[in-house]
């Protein structure tokens, strides 16, 4: 399959009173047409802010300072902001982490989706509003007619997530950023959202980035990933592959601090396990590894010197002192 997405080298930095930090720090990825790919890390290692990057939505006080993101070839950090505007949720759309802010509480859910119809098929408004309600009824929300009329406190953590969903899809676009499209909500619902998300994505031949804390939504929706640590990635590969031989000491702790891999019984006498220490400010970023502090393989080397993001088995990309340039030393 041909690439839709590469990332290359993508630095994105905020300038703060305690001096500069990069949230996103020298990223480069690939991204086929087609597929699910899963980025996947703590609260504050950059995801967030790497779709943010793609999409050109960076807060006032940052700026991509380094790289390209090259979209169907084309190097969005290179095109105007009013053909940036265009790509927005016609070809590049994103489901923002919390349904709640992001939709707009004194317009019905309905208006909400047909504006982005309007604006970007350029339909007139009764046209715009009758395709919003397939859209609602596409993304299996029912009565659509009279969900179409509700605002956004009317409805449940699902249902407003099911309009995110149709709201990114109302353009059809092909490349679908989701932000932790679960969150907050119950097991049940979030079986259901990452199902809807699987189904479009197959029905109208889409590619998706799915953002995600939860190691299990990686499992159950996507076919590659990547693990970032402190503004980097660290490891990536194929979900399987990640799943049966995590290489650097991060993936594996995320994977260990799973209860079903734990190996123990957590209702008598058994314990969760944890990765010791917390991450790193991106403020005073120390040389070497970001994992020195918290990694039980550590030594002298990893303190002094960055690891590169190298190949190590076939498309199993890791950056550890443990394989790659230290092996072959």
């Amino acid at each position: 399959m041909p690439l839709l997405l590469e990332i290359k080298d993508l630095i994105t930095a905020f300038d703060t009173a305690q001096g500069r930090l990069k949230a996103v720090d020298g990223v480069s990825l690939k991204i086929k047409s087609g597929e699910t790919m899963g980025i996947v890390g703590e609260s504050g290692c950059g995801k967030t802010m790497l779709a943010l990057s793609i999409m050109r939505l960076i807060p006032a006080n940052g700026r991509i300072i380094n790289g390209e993101i090259l979209f169907s070839g084309r190097d969005l950090l290179k095109i105007s902001a009013e053909e940036m505007r265009a790509k927005r949720g016609s070809e590049i759309s994103m489901i923002f982490q919390e349904p709640m802010t992001s939709l707009n509480p004194v317009f019905r859910v309905g208006e909400q989706i047909a504006e982005a119809i309007r604006l970007h098929q350029h339909l007139p408004a009764k046209k715009a509003m009758e395709l919003s309600v397939e859209q609602l009824r596409e993304v299996g929300i029912s009565d659509p007619q009279k969900r179409a009329q509700d605002y956004p406190h009317n409805l449940s953590g699902g249902m407003r997530q099911r309009v995110m969903i149709a709201m990114a899809m109302s353009c059809y676009p092909k490349l679908l950023l989701a932000d932790e499209p679960t969150t907050a909500l119950d097991v049940t619902i979030q079986a259901q959202i990452l199902d809807l998300i699987s189904n479009l994505k197959q029905k109208n031949k889409m590619t998706v980035v799915l953002i995600t804390h939860d190691l299990g939504v990686i499992a159950q929706a996507a076919q590659k990933v990547a693990v970032m640590y402190a503004g980097k990635i660290v490891e990536s590969s194929a979900v399987e592959e990640i799943f049966a031989n995590p290489l650097h000491p991060y993936t594996q702790g995320l994977l260990e601090s799973i209860p079903a891999r734990c190996g123990q019984s957590l209702e008598r006498g058994g314990y969760l396990k944890t990765i010791p220490g917390s991450v790193p400010s991106l403020y005073n970023i120390a040389p070497g590894c970001r994992f020195y502090d918290r990694c039980s393989y550590a030594d002298e080397e990893c303190s002094g010197k960055e690891p590169p993001l190298e190949e190590i088995n076939p498309s199993h990309f890791v950056s550890c002192w443990k394989y790659g340039a230290k092996k072959n030393n």
